[in-house]
């Protein structure tokens, strides 16, 4: 403060203090005519109902702040894999132990050793076994998070922080400094105050210390808010990291926020939608593919199942982007291959499982699906596709000679309705699968019921779901295409250097100054 005084002119000073003194003087006097005019109660009371007023509206301007930070906060990417979610769970544990006590800002290396937590939290929970999780990440791999997670960070501090393209680190050390030598001098002011005016000078007291503790809270709760969103930024992109999202050798910018990954993630692909048909010999597979196109695409017989291997058709509708279906073999059939349906399964984005209504085995239904269930639980990488099981043969059950569709399965009225609502509930609890998953139609040639409607709603409700499993499988094609692409690279250029290696020892031998190269 010394320095700082020096740098005035004594002059300048001294006729800055003459100005100010009348100035001042208007306080303690304003005082003394107001308890002489005893108009205090009705100033003291106004003063009291303003500082309520005024400390409601800060209030609820730091709840809108705080509103605002909360709607800016870091959130889980829905297509990453169910491995993730554990790890994302791991992120938000250490985000809510952060104390800003712990971690000022201007602490580098605390800062970075609580990144280091973050990243030591989700490799852990990607290598439970290891003895130091962290070590299994790679050098190009670890700069890439941190340069991802400052990006989102300074993005997200320019949009939601006022005048932070402004504030310099220099400006927030200085003021820090200033503020013990302005309270200095506050406090001489605040005594004056308790001599000439007790009564105003308490009552300015209680709304100083309301509004103190009002900016200390917000200061508090921003310091907070940027700690987590550090902790959430770096564990996002770790997480993107493990789950195949952050590629080396991507075409993308070199730096890509969150909002950009995302965006990118709900980008139609041309890769279509693959969509399984599975079921039992005679169950209606082809059947359904040919209702579903409208046309004559699958070959159907009285015959037992003859579809010798998995037959892809092109499938388009309105609302759905470009997509494969493919009818599988009968499980119960000799065709059926159990390695060459895992393959299939793994590979699909959405599952139509065709299961006949008339026909109350369905055990081997539930082992095939208990199968295909336990080939993803394996997978921690993929996400299971949507299962639509397909009630078939519904214009079969009892009395088997009525068929006056429409039936409302809510409110049946009849027994053909209440048959084939209970056939859809028994499947639904004999495959273990939610009720609304379970579409009963009729396929018999001039009696196909509830395909176009309700059918296709289902597979076009479950299509957000059925892009983030292709989006996945997609995902880890390109990542070990990246792999592969790296890695002969890194071999060709070893090997140029390998070539050269020759004539650069003939090079450095040649021009040594003893000549012995030569």
């Amino acid at each position: 403060m010394k320095h700082l005084l020096r740098r005035f002119d004594p002059l300048r000073l001294a006729a800055l203090l003459l100005w100010l003194i009348p100035v001042a003087a208007l306080l303690p006097l304003g005082a003394f005519w107001l308890w002489q005019s005893k108009l205090m109660p009705w100033w003291l009371a106004t003063l009291v109902v303003s500082s309520a007023i005024g400390y409601g509206l800060q209030s609820l301007l730091s709840r809108r702040d705080r509103r605002l930070l909360d709607a800016a906060t870091t959130t889980p990417d829905p297509y990453w894999p169910p491995q993730a979610d554990g790890a994302w769970a791991a992120v938000e544990q250490v985000a809510e132990s952060v104390d800003p006590k712990d971690h000022p800002l201007d602490d580098g290396d605390r800062i970075w050793l609580l990144g280091q937590r973050v990243l030591e939290a989700v490799a852990r929970s990607y290598h439970p076994k290891a003895e130091r999780p962290l070590l299994e990440l790679t050098v190009p791999h670890m700069l890439l998070i941190i340069e991802r997670a400052s990006h989102d960070l300074r993005d997200s501090v320019v949009r939601n922080i006022p005048f932070s393209h402004q504030l310099t680190v220099g400006d927030v050390f200085r003021v820090q400094r200033w503020k013990e030598s302005a309270e200095r001098w506050l406090n001489v002011y605040r005594a004056g105050r308790f001599v000439i005016s007790p009564a105003n000078a308490l009552l300015s007291e209680l709304w100083g210390k309301m509004r103190d503790q009002s900016y200390g809270v917000a200061w508090t709760e921003l310091h907070r808010w940027l700690l987590r969103e550090y902790v959430r930024k770096v564990g996002y992109y770790a997480i993107a990291l493990y789950s195949g999202r952050l590629l080396l050798n991507d075409a993308t910018p070199a730096v890509v926020s969150q909002a950009d990954l995302a965006q990118a993630a709900t980008t139609p692909t041309t890769e279509p939608l693959r969509i399984l048909v599975l079921g039992r010999a005679s169950a209606g597979k082809s059947s359904l593919i040919n209702a579903l196109f409208d046309e004559v695409v699958a070959a159907t017989d009285i015959l037992p199942d003859t579809t010798a291997s998995l037959t892809p058709y092109r499938l388009s509708h309105d609302g759905l982007d470009a997509a494969l279906i493919f009818d599988a073999p009968g499980s119960d059939t000799p065709l059926f291959d159990e390695q060459a349906l895992q393959r299939a399964a793994l590979t699909a984005d959405l599952i139509l499982y065709a299961c006949p209504a008339h026909r109350p085995d369905r055990q081997q239904d539930r082992q095939l699906l208990d199968r295909v269930r336990a080939w993803y639980t394996a997978r921690s990488d993929r996400r299971p596709p949507p299962v639509l099981v397909v009630v078939t043969h519904i214009d079969q059950l009892r009395p088997s000679r009525e068929w006056q569709p429409p039936y409302d399965l809510r409110n049946p009225n009849g027994p053909k309705a209440a048959n084939i609502r209970a056939a859809v509930e028994a499947v639904a609890a004999d495959l273990a699968v939610v009720l609304e998953a379970v579409i009963p139609v009729c396929l018999a040639e001039g009696r196909v019921y509830n395909v176009d409607d309700a059918l296709w709603a289902a597979i076009l409700k479950r299509q957000d779901e059925a892009d983030r499993v292709r989006f996945l499988r997609c995902l880890q094609e390109r990542k070990r295409r990246e792999n592969w692409a790296l890695l002969s690279q890194q071999l060709a250029r070893a090997g140029r250097w390998l070539v050269d290696l020759p004539g650069r020892v003939w090079s450095r031998s040649a021009h040594t100054p003893d000549g012995k190269g030569e």
